[in-house]
């Protein structure tokens, strides 16, 4: 039933209304149990109009930076018809039966949320004409909305908002799914840039984010990990912590195994973080053996180069007869691809504050998932979900790393034994040593070619992470990714060996990584065929037509990508010139129901690397919401993804990390980012979701520039020194 409110908002959430505070209107959907009366449940509100017109929208997924505190309620606004300039956002609270879905991630809220929130703000406008039709007897069809105002132009009255509302939270909500919405051409709201809404509170230095979270009488905390994963405490003296001063205690958690969860380890307490860290540095913890200790990066290469010269356990998805095909083929290309592990590194390391007092919990949380974070401080506090109330607190960036909770599980945790609110905060190296990693993967591909230069098959042996038929999270590949369905002959293998440490989502989950390679790989092939490589794509995907199943997540239409490929060429001026030591690199990926196109121009000088410029063509549907917003989105995706390509890993020894800040694992530095310019290609399909989707293609494309530039072929991430 996951967003059901936003697909079908008259299904199970009944709209309704009532007197807020100050004689203001208050409208909001609640979700009821079948045959049970909206008002036994809670309500709370989306839209608030006060008696001086004043409008309160309230945000329902939580920001992590990707401008949906921004872009949501516009939709709402749109609808309602009134000022954006007469809004004010507020976050809400997380609380799933009122709001359905609150997580921020996979791109979705755009998609899910369009329609939706936009009936909401369509409902209360309904009231508002309601009200005025009764004040001034005439019927509701002879009015309309101004900015803020319902008008009658044959008597030529006029009532604003605030006017109405106390009337209009009498009336009773008209049925969503009745109201017709507004044409886009007449939109005054959606469409046009806004700035964000926290744009002044973040550039004053305003407390805005998780980290900035003050509490009267608030303590703060660190908590002490393994180094390797889930290794419990085998001994520990806790004198030389609370010898120190501002410590308030100190203490062991037993912890489980649940890896998103509570681990083992040491809570440290004082009255401010700096003592609260002293006594963390204080502490000489002897940690228990752990089979994970005997996991490494260097295990993990060999074993993968191992399993890939070995038959595959499982053939995941095989068309046609690819050994038949490679056999036939006037040429054949191999190559063996490999990424790292990587970590998340937002700028605000993981933080939470949490309040345990007379059976209740309040958390105030910088997190992308709420209530699966709700679930498991439940279960670890053994109180009962309804007990906890959570705020949504911005986030200062979380790229996937705050869908899991396992920070907020320990801040809760640790308040629990001590008698005020707490603030946990991870230090960087916490951070970046106890991530939920994109796991590191390896594929083998085979591809052949015929005379003309057109792929027959292709093959991919790919070794990854998991049990059986189980991968970790994140570390399977979904069999039906381009060129699948569009090249005859294709067969998709998969081996996989045993990870003790987690893996999680991190932006544009597997996509991130399967874009580098197959569009890498494809380059490959265009050369092996000596065809321009923009031209080879477009042969590859022919004719425009839909691959799948209507309506399926992993349905492709070539005529879309085909689209957003021609765009970028045209605006990068592909085939043109470039200078000795410089080259053009092309890529096209779809993910997150998005389609986009990249081109970057590469220099290379005395091995050294410099990204000169990036263009990105996207479709994301009809309709832009936000479109600085949008642009924003996509820049940002792009160059995450260059400076990952360019530096960053993360090596295992002994089941650890050993990367521990931003010296040895560096993000890109403003001086080193490219300029990103940006176009959307407008198609007739519903709006979908910015956050991912220009991410996948950006690493293939710089590589693809780089050979173009040297001739070198990468195959390995990150680029680091491979061109030296």
């Amino acid at each position: 039933m996951d967003g059901e409110i936003l697909r079908d908002p008259t299904r199970r959430f009944v709209l309704q209304s009532g007197a807020a505070i100050g004689g203001g209107l208050l409208l909001s959907f609640t979700m009821t149990a079948e045959g049970q009366a909206a008002g036994d449940t809670q309500v709370n509100a989306y839209v608030r109009i006060a008696p001086d017109g004043k409008v309160t929208i309230a945000s329902k997924v939580p920001e992590v930076g990707q401008g949906i505190k921004t872009s949501l309620p516009m939709l709402i606004a749109e609808e309602l018809d009134v000022d954006w300039s007469a809004v004010t956002v507020e976050q809400a609270i997380a609380d799933s039966k009122i709001y359905g879905r609150q997580v921020a991630g996979g791109s979705m809220a755009t998609t899910l949320e369009y329609d939706g929130l936009r009936r909401v703000g369509a409902s209360v406008r309904a009231l508002l004409i309601q009200a005025a039709a009764a004040r001034w007897s005439v019927p509701a069809d002879s009015l309309t909305t101004d900015r803020g105002a319902v008008v009658h132009a044959a008597s030529k009255r006029r009532a604003s908002y605030g006017e109405l509302a106390a009337d209009a939270a009498k009336l009773t909500p008209p049925d969503p799914k009745s109201l017709t919405l507004k044409d886009p051409k007449a939109f005054r709201i959606i469409g046009k840039s806004h700035k964000s809404q926290n744009l002044d509170a973040i550039t004053t230095g305003a407390p805005t984010f998780g980290i900035d979270m003050r509490l009267p009488d608030m303590l703060y905390a660190t908590f002490a990990k393994a180094p390797t994963y889930g290794a419990k405490v085998a001994g520990v003296d806790l004198a030389p912590a609370k010898a120190v001063k501002g410590v308030r205690d100190a203490f062991v958690v037993e912890g489980g195994t649940n890896l998103q969860s509570i681990m083992p380890g040491v809570a440290v307490v004082a009255d401010s973080w700096w003592a609260a860290r002293k006594g963390r540095e204080a502490l000489d913890i002897k940690w228990a053996e752990h089979p994970t200790a005997a996991q490494s990066s260097a295990g993990f290469t060999a074993k993968a180069a191992e399993l890939a010269k070995a038959p595959p356990h499982r053939t995941a998805y095989n068309d046609g007869d690819v050994d038949a095909a490679l056999k036939g083929a006037a040429k054949t290309v191999s190559a063996a691809y490999s990424y790292p592990f990587l970590a998340h590194a937002p700028m605000e390391p993981q933080n939470c504050t949490a309040q345990v007092k007379d059976g209740k919990v309040e958390i105030w949380a910088p997190t992308q998932n709420p209530e699966a974070g709700r679930a498991l401080v439940a279960k670890a506090l053994n109180v009962d979900p309804s007990a906890i109330t959570i705020h949504l607190i911005r986030c200062g960036g979380g790229f996937g790393r705050r869908l899991m909770n396992d920070y907020m599980v320990e801040a809760a945790v640790i308040a629990s034994k001590v008698a005020a609110p707490v603030k946990l905060v991870w230090t960087r190296e916490e951070d970046i040593q106890h991530d939920f990693y994109r796991p590191a993967g390896w594929h083998n591909l085979t591809a052949g070619l015929d005379a003309s230069g057109a792929v027959v098959a292709w093959r991919d042996h790919f070794v990854t992470f998991g049990e059986g038929e189980t991968f970790n999270t994140s570390s399977g590949m979904n069999s039906t990714q381009f060129p699948c369905r569009a090249v005859a002959n294709y067969r998709h293998d998969i081996s996989v060996m045993p990870l003790g440490f987690p893996t999680g989502y991190l932006r544009a989950p597997g996509n991130n990584a399967f874009g580098f390679v197959i569009q890498s790989f494809t380059d490959e092939l265009a050369h092996a065929a000596g065809k321009d490589p923009v031209a080879f794509r477009r042969e590859m995907l022919g004719a425009p037509r839909l691959l799948g199943e209507p309506g399926k997540g992993d349905s492709f239409h070539t005529g879309r990508m085909r689209d957003v490929l021609d765009l970028a060429a045209e605006m990068s001026g592909w085939g043109r010139k470039v200078p000795k030591g410089t080259g053009l690199g092309v890529a096209c990926h779809f993910s997150h129901l998005g389609y986009v196109a990249v081109v970057i121009q590469a220099t290379v000088k005395d091995g050294a690397t410099k990204v000169d410029k990036a263009w990105a063509a996207v479709d994301c549907g009809r309709q832009i919401v936000n479109p600085s917003g949008a642009e924003q989105q996509v820049q940002g995706s792009v160059l995450d993804a260059i400076g990952s390509a360019l530096y960053q890993g993360v090596t295992f020894e002994n089941g650890a990390a050993v990367n521990s800040n931003f010296g040895d694992f560096p993000l890109l530095r403003i001086a080193d980012a490219p300029p990103v310019e940006v176009r959307f290609k407008l198609s007739d399909n519903n709006p979908t979701g910015l956050g991912e989707p220009a991410y996948p293609p950006t690493p293939a494309a710089l590589c693809n520039a780089l050979f173009a530039a040297t001739g070198k072929r990468i195959r390995s991430l990150p680029i680091g020194d491979q061109l030296a």
